[in-house]
């Protein structure tokens, strides 16, 4: 380790607190702008943004049930990253449309999230204690995925939250 009065020593550790801040800026920007995304009311008909919901949905693997006349789908689960003696991890999303007055749109997408791990292995009998058990279950809302339609649906107003946050956000 070099000591802390050298030159480098002091260059080191201030390119790695820079590091650290830029990459704290950007969490809280992308932060800023996955909230924003959450309130955004689309200008478009439900119809058109729904469709590149769908789109947006597909496109990252998930299969999904629409409701019959709603603006209400549910995707498969699809297992995310490979099996792993920790657990499995499966994700669904739950996604609602509404339309608050002609031409005001919202959708709001819902992330459910399960980890699965295999039961304990018995050895008097040689089989398994028990069957695949889930350890976790959340479902929580994903402002990340609304914050992706929002760019695919209304690149304007995506660019302008982008720009309030460069002079809002340190």
């Amino acid at each position: 380790m070099l000591p802390s009065n050298s030159r480098s020593g002091v260059l080191a550790v201030m390119v790695m607190a820079s590091c650290l801040l830029a990459g704290c800026a950007s969490n809280r920007r992308e932060a800023y702008l996955q909230d924003k995304a959450a309130a955004h009311v689309y200008r478009q008909p439900i119809a058109e943004v729904w469709s590149q919901a769908k789109a947006l949905l597909s496109e990252e693997g998930y299969s999904m049930m629409e409701a019959q006349g709603r603006y209400e789908m549910q995707t498969e689960w699809l297992m995310l990253g490979a099996p792993s003696s920790l657990g499995t991890t499966y994700a669904r999303y739950l996604v609602r449309g509404g339309q608050k007055a002609p031409g005001q749109t919202t959708v709001v997408f819902h992330r459910q999230m399960r980890v699965q791990s295999q039961g304990a292995h018995n050895t008097s009998t040689g089989g398994s204690a028990g069957s695949a058990g889930t350890d976790s279950n959340t479902l929580d809302r994903d402002h990340a995925m609304e914050w992706k339609l929002l760019q695919r649906v209304d690149a304007e107003a995506a660019k302008a939250l982008e720009a309030e946050a460069a002079r809002n956000v340190p």
